[in-house]
């Protein structure tokens, strides 16, 4: 399976979506190619230093550094229609990014003879660390943590490569195909995981912890 072919697209994808938050947010060109970046390659600097790799391999990856840069100078003159068409397919290709990176986190992990937990870990930060560096120097709340079924989908790739059912060539195409349209579905459906608010529960003199 061409994990090169996915792993540019996921790239692409989220350098893009970097670039398009940093935008929203009225940046000027230097903090679109600084919120692109860290959104395209944040997650892999938080997995090698998980799992003990060299933070100095990112500068291996001339190519995808090249890729991210040229998308993001593209939209960043872009006429605003074709950024809207842009955002209507938006999820599918942040669903692509977040499949091809965790299984590459959790390939990583596995390789190195991580343990379980480990494995996961590595997938879910390759998959989502990214956006949500992207979204707390936005000022944002990250939304993986808030409004979406996100990084659970990370956790399932990490889970069964780990647990050894998800090796072979066309194993991983079977999960990459899975993580994506689970993705889309959550998407579709609005998915979300059980959440409990004390906003409106507690007196206005208690909401804040005196600890």
């Amino acid at each position: 399976m061409n994990w090169e072919l996915f792993s540019i697209i996921g790239t692409i994808a989220f350098a893009v979506s970097g670039a398009i938050v940093a935008m929203e947010e009225e940046y000027d060109i230097l903090g679109v190619y600084v919120l692109g970046l860290v959104t395209a390659f944040g997650g892999g600097i938080i997995r090698n230093l998980l799992i003990g790799k060299p933070i100095v391999l990112l500068w291996e990856q001339g190519l995808y550094f090249q890729i991210a840069l040229f998308a993001m100078t593209l939209v960043f003159f872009m006429p605003v229609r074709y950024i809207k068409m842009w955002k209507t397919w938006e999820a599918f290709f942040d669903a692509i990014g977040l499949a091809a990176f965790s299984i590459q986190g959790a390939i990583y992990a596995t390789n190195m003879g991580h343990p379980l937990s480990a494995i996961i870990v590595a997938a879910v930060l390759t998959g989502i660390g990214g956006g949500m560096i992207r979204d707390v120097l936005a000022g944002r709340k990250p939304l993986v943590l808030k409004d979406e079924i996100y990084a659970v989908w990370g956790m399932l790739a990490g889970a069964l490569v780990g647990l050894g059912w998800m090796q072979g060539t066309w194993q991983l195409a079977v999960l990459f195909v899975l993580i994506v349209s689970l993705r889309m579905l959550s998407v579709f459906y609005k998915w979300k995981l059980p959440k409990r608010s004390l906003r409106n529960a507690l007196p206005e003199g208690t909401r804040r912890s005196e600890f």
